[in-house]
């Protein structure tokens, strides 16, 4: 289930960080200190919340959330007539991580700088640019979904182009449905996607809506999946980055460190009776509390409803003991960097 987009959906499970939301609520029901009793219907430990600063996001050590790291999706003819575009953008992929895509997040949706010139900025430090003009004279236009995630990997992909003499602009167009078509027809050259779902809706699109996707936590598996449907719809992919926006679940710092959890299973073998905060359609979905319970045997008491932009915050506060987040989110920049 992905709820800020049409997508439901790890090259390798997070690796627990502490990372801090922006300001900090008043202390919950946790009041900042774990409370456990022996009263879940399991017979673990009921965990209660634990309001803390900072969250960490627990490791999908089972591989719930399907493989959506960012990939490159590009024009085939473009590419036939341009190879250098693929090399330019797999520099890109090799330098992009989930870490480093929460710092640009952070950068414009906490920051408010612009897309472009955040783009500018990691183009020049990573140094991607091109050492030969050989796009000069070539114009291309580098899609972006309606999200300022989408907006700001395009601005870094025109900018990687712009570097080796292509009269590259980037362009917000809108949804999926929108775009895609457009990246096939040869109006737009490249578009940033994510593997597992790009996988999924090229796979419905190629074979049906009923045909196995192909997409798994396992982003080589997505990307041999993807390639053959991508060859088929007009499309070329370039190489995968290892940064992933996808459906990740944190607790608080504190409540980790009192339980000594680190990934979903250990949170399952320690905590019962957990309060898990998520978008009203989690409770049915299997990316969220279905997928919990199926995967891990995670024992949720109780649901609580929000909308995603406030789910942090409510676990923060000692609202719920975990929470579903994005795994990109910007306001998961460590230590309010």
């Amino acid at each position: 289930m992905r709820t800020r987009r049409t997508r439901t959906t790890t090259l390798a499970a997070l690796a627990v960080a502490t990372l801090a939301l922006a300001g900090c609520g008043a202390p919950g029901s946790g009041g900042g200190e774990a409370e456990t009793s022996a009263t879940s219907a399991s017979g673990l430990a009921t965990c209660e919340p634990v309001a803390g600063e900072s969250l960490v996001v627990l490791e999908d050590d089972q591989g719930l959330q399907n493989a959506d790291n960012v990939i490159p999706a590009v024009n085939a003819q473009v590419a036939q007539d341009h190879p250098v575009v693929l090399e330019l953008l797999d520099s890109v992929s090799a330098a992009l991580d989930t870490e480093t895509l929460i710092e640009l997040n952070k950068a414009v949706d906490i920051d408010r700088r612009t897309s472009s010139e955040v783009a500018r900025e990691f183009v020049t430090d990573e140094g991607l640019a091109a050492d030969e003009q050989t796009g000069a004279g070539v114009a291309l236009t580098v899609g972006a979904a309606n999200f300022s995630e989408s907006l700001t990997l395009a601005e870094v992909y025109a900018e990687v182009l712009r570097s080796a003499g292509f009269d590259a602009q980037a362009q917000s167009i809108g949804s999926r449905e929108t775009y895609l078509p457009a990246l096939q027809d040869g109006t737009l050259a490249v578009v940033p996607e994510y593997a597992a779902t790009l996988t999924t809706y090229l796979g419905s699109q190629v074979n049906g809506p009923d045909a196995e996707s192909g997409a798994t936590s396992d982003v080589d598996e997505t990307v041999a999946a993807l390639t053959p449907l991508a060859e088929q719809s007009g499309l070329v992919v370039g190489a995968p980055s290892a940064a992933q926006d996808q459906n990740a679940f944190a607790v608080t710092a504190e409540f980790a460190q009192e339980h000594g959890v680190e990934t979903l299973s250990e949170l399952a073998e320690t905590c019962g009776g957990l309060v898990l905060a998520g978008p009203p359609e989690c409770p049915e979905r299997p990316f969220c509390q279905l997928g919990l319970q199926e995967t891990y045997g995670l024992e949720i008491a109780d649901f609580r409803s929000y909308e995603l932009s406030l789910i942090g915050a409510a676990v923060r506060q000692g609202d719920a003991a975990i929470g579903l987040v994005l795994s990109s989110d910007g306001s998961l920049a460590a230590d309010g960097d």
